[in-house]
């Protein structure tokens, strides 16, 4: 489940070579009316975190296993532009990633420096680490 990578974090995994064997699909909701009305999330966790907060993202990691088959779920959130939820003790390049393995869930918050597409690609990279280190 993708917000801030806009679905680019499915188009890399499924780029190696044994993505028709690990890779069932991937689900964007750029917008957080999305994250409540397809996957559930409650508008108050929502309201109180907001759409680009760990408890956000976990929660979606938590609910992809309603929608679709898969032992390891992804959840990415975070501001890779101003005009978010930023503030100073959360600035643009705070990205979330939540990897639930097994019932298991994993999450780790990072700040990452750099416009956009940098921000977005050293995401990527941190959540394949994340997934990598948990399987």
């Amino acid at each position: 489940m993708e917000s801030a990578t806009a679905g680019w974090l499915c188009s890399e995994f499924a780029l190696t070579e044994q993505s028709g064997q690990v890779l069932e699909g991937g689900i964007t909701c750029y917008n957080a009316d999305l994250k409540k009305s397809l996957l559930g999330v409650p508008h108050d966790l929502i309201e109180k975190f907001t759409p680009e907060s760990q408890e956000v993202t976990d929660e979606l990691a938590r609910r992809l296993g309603k929608l679709m088959p898969a032992d390891i779920f992804v959840a990415v959130t975070g501001l890779t532009t101003p005009g978010g939820s930023e503030t100073a003790e959360k600035p643009v390049g705070t990205m979330f990633v939540s990897v639930l393995v097994k019932d298991h869930l994993f999450s780790e918050r990072y700040e990452f420096k750099g416009n956009c597409e940098e921000v977005i690609k050293q995401t990527i990279v941190a959540a394949a680490a994340l997934v990598i280190s948990h399987i």
